[in-house]
């Protein structure tokens, strides 16, 4: 392929920054953006549990995704009477993605609500979503056990997502809009610190692809993911009582 419309090669991750207590008020916030896309991320702790929950001692982590009417190139309407088909899709995947991490038992009969706001969009607010909402709950989780609350953080490891797909012929990481617009085929990852896989999303655009374009993309998505995981556990670490078994 030729270069790439922001000039990375096809390993390459957009430059990636992460803004920790973005906001003043909710127990985690962060602001992160994967290249021109930034998504405000904030976890705020309910001390109750949905209904088919109560009376079990297990606690919940669920999420709520949104774009601002002008996070894109063209205003849209605010989404009113309730999420879109695609923003529910969005959330119903963050909250699973950051329910794999976190240990409901030791959370206690208390949820953990995840707000993701896309201010700017320019691919990937589903992946950046899921990889700052991690920390945002990381921080939120950690106020609990500083305040003797929780005996120790129920996070257990961390999560991530990226994305990747063919354009041109060719696997790449990280796709922008104008790559994710034009792609042959469009895929979403989301892997533990552990490198177990929580989802994988894939679909063909264009032309079907075989299972030696689907090793490839995983294989890409695995590296970007784990440079992801490196800088998650880099902004984590400074603080003790939001640590956990890795």
């Amino acid at each position: 392929m030729s270069a790439r419309s922001d000039g990375r090669t096809p390993g390459d991750l957009r430059p990636v920054r992460v803004t920790r207590d973005y906001l003043r008020h909710p127990e985690g916030s962060v602001l992160v953006e994967f290249g021109d896309t930034k998504v405000l991320c904030t976890a705020s702790i309910e001390e109750k549990v949905p209904p088919f929950l109560k009376g079990q001692g297990k606690g919940w982590v669920t999420a709520e995704y949104g774009m601002l009417p002008r996070s894109t190139n063209t205003r849209m309407n605010r989404e009113r009477n309730g999420p879109s088909g695609r923003s529910q899709e969005i959330q119903r995947l963050v909250g699973r993605s950051l329910r794999a991490v976190v240990e409901m038992a030791k959370l206690g009969e208390r949820t953990v609500w995840v707000d993701c706001d896309v201010i700017q969009a320019d691919g990937g607010t589903r992946t950046a979503a899921i990889t700052g909402s991690f920390i945002a709950v990381a921080d939120a989780i950690g106020t609990l056990v500083k305040a003797g609350t929780l005996p120790g953080s129920p996070v257990r490891d961390c999560v991530a997502a990226i994305s990747v797909g063919i354009v041109q012929g060719t696997p790449v990481l990280d796709l922008n809009y104008v790559e994710d617009s034009a792609a042959e085929v469009d895929m979403n990852v989301v892997m533990t610190g552990a490198g177990a896989f929580v989802e994988v999303q894939g679909t063909a655009e264009q032309t079907p692809f075989g299972r030696d374009r689907l090793t490839a993309m995983l294989a890409l998505a695995e590296t970007g993911i784990g440079r992801l995981i490196a800088l998650q556990r880099r902004i984590l670490e400074a603080r003790a009582e939001v640590s956990f078994g890795l």
